[in-house]
């Protein structure tokens, strides 16, 4: 790299000597020697009022060229008018051959180096200004604006007018002119740069000046000039980095693909509700039905694919249409299942009335009792529905309701009882088994005791006031509850819905193409024919095993996994919630097999894996908005780096550091592997931008970010 930079260094200095070199062989042009150009009599005018007149020089032979890539080419410049162009430093480093009385355009004999023809004092009192009109219209605007203390920055050729302006711009502020129609053309190349443009409506500034007889100032006061700082404008203002408890954040539709997209969008759209409860009730309603048929990859092993599912939504909002929505073809099933058990309750009671004795007996032993098929609740505690796993009634299950309070303000949740019933939920949904103690002196005593490869999913939707005790409650953090689950707390729409639309009436959700694609999808998980029952011989649980697509889909898994682990190192994002990252990869393996498993596929893709993920990041960043995960009024990573590249890069113009001087030089709790993925999230929150300049790794920082002190 030294190397490198003394090659550069030495290649300017020696182009800078050849350029002073030629232009010391010529002499300067005089009035008689202009030809009775009148463009070049005026700057010569021009040049002579403002003191600069040695611009301008006779041309008395070919020139040949002694550097670059066109070293020793002879340039025919005999006979004509050289222009002298200097860089920011105001010294001359090459020439602008110009043809008196000729429509020739100049000919710039070293293009290589960025340089201007410099009308006036080269300083930071003057306002530079760059152009790249014509030579007549150069010395109309330089008339006009003489007692302005301006100086003009000429391009003699438009196509090396962006190098010119961002050279300049290295030493001093530099304007543009524009107009409304150009300005994202021209001002787009100098995003971040050290520029200000002008921009008029419809003339542009040389014609306002003619026929509008408006002086300088008088353009800049109109109400249709903008004037734009590109150094800020073009950057946007930067987001913060700090959590703001009061902001949801934004769900992650683009984690669903196909008819599952659809579908949440279309019951956001019927229920009026956001896109975060749609999806939750989706989710819920998938695991619901996907774990019945199938396991999740962890490890090496299997785990049950159920999820828990948390939503924040007050009374009103909308919870029970999108569960109507999402869960329609379930409650059809459940309803259906439950008047088939009461009419064959009916029967078997009906068969037992008139036997007595052995035959009573035997009718007994050999004809059980019918048991209630129900597989969703909404009202109950815990203990029932062990029971009904333990004694083999039921072995998929989903406690769904959108009043959550029946669940966190339960019997069950008071008191004693709550550790017990907390640890029973981690342990089924972890395991797939349940265990329930009862005393074999009570009326209800069996011999049984556990249940195995059971599933249970939650699905509860409840108010603030309900869920806010629950979330920062430390004995359902500490039993590893909420760790497992994921968290929604969406925006309220309430007070921006539409009811008095006649055509939005008229739009019948079960009418829809999308939902009803999505019901039949339902119906035949629900309602699958005995050959695919997932059961074994003896009626057991047999579900399938879902596996990596290949070995590259594993191990995107495991580096997302591996990303979350670092995370919670300290003085990392998630350094304050270890119990609830932990679980994050968990929860993103059954989603991803959700998914594939609705799609009718038998293994993940990497795809899956890289939208389940997003679905899992979405719910941490909740769940450490409600808790507010952060101490207060301390920094996180992201923060302090920031805030430590601002204070370097102040006074820099442009305010930019070379990102080597950054890795070895930032505060030592932020470089290593850690420094890299700041950069990234820095990047993507638009405090800064990472480019490249040759073999030099740039890190420019938005200037919104610098104010003076």
């Amino acid at each position: 790299m030294t190397t490198t930079l003394q090659t550069n260094t030495h290649e300017k200095a020696r182009a800078l000597s050849a350029g002073l070199d030629m232009i010391g062989r010529f002499n300067a042009a005089t009035r008689q020697g202009l030809a009775d150009d009148n463009i070049l009599l005026n700057l010569y005018n021009l040049c002579e009022q403002l003191g600069v007149q040695d611009k301008l020089l006779h041309l008395d032979s070919d020139i040949t060229i002694t550097t670059g890539i066109d070293t020793g080419t002879i340039v025919p410049t005999a006979g004509t008018i050289g222009l002298v162009l200097s860089n920011n430093q105001d010294q001359p480093v090459t020439l602008a051959s110009v043809t008196p009385n000729s429509n020739h355009k100049p000919l710039i004999i070293d293009r290589m180096q960025p340089s201007a023809l410099i009308i006036g004092t080269l300083d930071s009192v003057n306002e530079l200004i760059a152009i790249d009109d014509p030579l007549e219209d150069v010395v109309k605007l330089s008339y006009y604006l003489i007692a302005d203390n301006v100086t003009l920055l000429v391009s003699l050729d438009k196509l090396l007018f962006n190098s010119m302006v961002s050279h300049f711009a290295e030493a001093y502020p530099v304007t543009i002119f524009t107009t409304l129609d150009q300005k994202d053309k021209v001002c787009k190349p100098f995003k971040g740069e050290n520029v200000k443009a002008i921009v008029t409506s419809d003339r542009n500034v040389l014609e306002h000046l003619e026929y509008g007889n408006l002086s300088y100032r008088d353009i800049l006061a109109l109400d249709d000039t903008a004037i734009l700082d590109l150094q800020a404008e073009i950057w946007g203002e930067p987001e913060p980095l700090a959590n703001d408890p009061s902001k949801p954040t934004p769900y992650p539709i683009n984690a669903f693909t196909g008819l599952l997209r659809q579908v949440i969008e279309a019951v956001a759209y019927y229920a009026q509700v956001p896109l975060a409860m749609a999806g939750q009730c989706v989710l819920g309603a998938l695991a619901h039905m996907g774990q019945r048929f199938i396991d999740a990859p962890m490890g090496h092993g299997h785990m049950p694919a159920s999820l828990i599912l948390i939503t924040e939504g007050e009374s009103g909002s909308g919870k029970t249409q999108a569960m109507g929505l999402t869960h329609f073809k379930i409650e059809q099933h459940e309803r259906g299942q439950y008047e088939q058990y009461l009419t064959d309750l009916d029967t078997w009671e009906a068969d037992k009335a008139g036997l007595k004795g052995a035959e009573l007996k035997e009718y007994l032993s050999n004809t059980l009792k019918p048991a209630n098929p129900k597989t969703v609740f909404d009202d109950a505690t815990i203990e029932p529905i062990l029971d009904k796993f333990v004694d083999g009634e039921i072995s998929n299950a989903s406690w769904s309701t959108d009043e959550a309070g029946q669940f966190f303000n339960g019997h069950t949740m008071k008191g004693d009882t709550a550790g017990n019933a907390l640890g029973a939920i981690t342990k089924l949904h972890s395991s797939g088994r349940a265990s329930r103690q009862r005393s074999q002196k009570s009326a209800h005593a069996t011999p049984r005791t556990d249940a195995y490869d059971v599933r249970l999913t939650l699905l509860l939707q409840g108010q603030r006031v309900i869920l806010e005790p629950a979330l920062t409650d430390p004995l359902m953090n500490g039993q590893g509850f909420l760790a497992r689950a994921l968290i929604a707390c969406p925006e309220d729409l309430r007070g921006q819905r539409v009811w008095d639309d006649a055509k939005r009436r008229r739009d019948n959700p079960y009418d829809n193409p999308v939902l009803i694609e999505y019901w039949q999808r339902c119906h035949s998980l629900l309602d699958s024919i005995p050959a695919n029952e997932p059961t074994d011989a003896q009626g057991q649980p047999q579900r399938v095993k879902m596996c990596w697509q290949d070995a590259q889909t594993e191990q995107a898994f495991y580096k997302h996994m591996q990303a979350i682990e670092n995370r919670q190192a300290q003085g990392q994002a998630l350094e304050y919630l270890k119990a609830y990252a932990s679980r994050m990869a968990e929860n993103a393996s059954r989603i991803a097999s959700l998914m594939a498993f609705f799609d009718g596929r038998k293994a993940i893709t990497t795809d899956d894996i890289k939208r389940a993920f997003m679905l899992v990041e979405y719910s941490t960043s909740e769940r450490l908005r409600y808790l507010d995960a952060t101490p207060t009024g301390e920094q996180n990573d992201s923060e302090k780096l920031s805030s430590w590249l601002v204070d370097k890069a102040r006074g820099k113009k442009p305010p930019t550091l070379n990102k080597s001087f950054v890795s070895q030089n930032a505060p030592n709790a932020l470089r290593g592997k850690k420094l890299n993925s700041l950069l990234d999230d820095l990047e993507s929150m638009g405090h800064i931008r990472l480019e490249s300049d040759g073999r030099r790794r740039l890190v420019l920082i938005n200037p919104k970010l610098i104010t003076d002190e």
